[in-house]
């Protein structure tokens, strides 16, 4: 592939699946490279440490203030930040991150391609919170900023999914995926 790497940013309210698809990408795609971000926010019970940079607020300020993140954010009273990705030679660039980041996204990179993950209902999403461990406090408020976080994604991005079924929207990132990329690969 030629010139500068394809930038994806995956986006979408809490516990409708950002993680899980983006590590199916990876292991799917080994032309895509994650970008990991960091957290002020607690590990959670079900994570192996893995899924974020683990790190306190001044820690966090700190990196803001050195101009170490691409994007970064506040979000019900925890920060969450994406430091400049440094993909490795020929590799695209896929950010997990919230709404809110993406903005500050397409703002230094017009080109980036937003995609938004949506649930297939309210129903389903707060099951998904719940399962992975969400107190109830943590639940509702996810539950109540939705509707918002949906309206301001629909507004950026380039492509919505339903994550009904996680093979099947993977699937449809990846075919979306081999679209972009064609001409890069083609150049006229």
């Amino acid at each position: 592939m030629s010139g500068k790497p394809l930038v994806v940013v995956l986006i979408g309210p809490g516990g409708v699946g950002k993680g899980t698809i983006a590590r199916r990408l990876i292991e799917r795609d080994d032309a895509l490279w994650l970008s990991r971000s960091w957290t002020t926010r607690p590990q959670r019970a079900t994570e192996d440490g893995s899924e974020y940079v683990f790190v306190d607020r001044d820690t966090f300020m700190q990196a803001a203030d050195e101009g170490h993140f691409l994007e970064w954010a506040e979000f019900h009273g925890q920060l969450y930040g994406t430091p400049l990705p440094t993909p490795p030679e020929g590799n695209d660039v896929l950010l997990e991150i919230e709404v809110q980041g993406a903005a500050q996204v397409r703002q230094s990179d017009p080109d980036a391609v937003v995609i938004l993950l949506v649930p297939p209902s309210l129903e389903e999403l707060e099951g998904r919170l719940v399962k992975r461990g969400d107190p109830s406090e943590h639940v509702d408020k996810r539950l109540h900023s939705t509707p918002d976080e949906l309206r301001l994604g629909r507004a950026l991005a380039t492509r919505e999914i339903v994550n009904d079924d996680v093979d099947r929207a993977t699937n449809e990132i990846l075919s979306i995926l081999g679209t972009l990329r064609q001409p890069r690969r083609n150049p006229s």
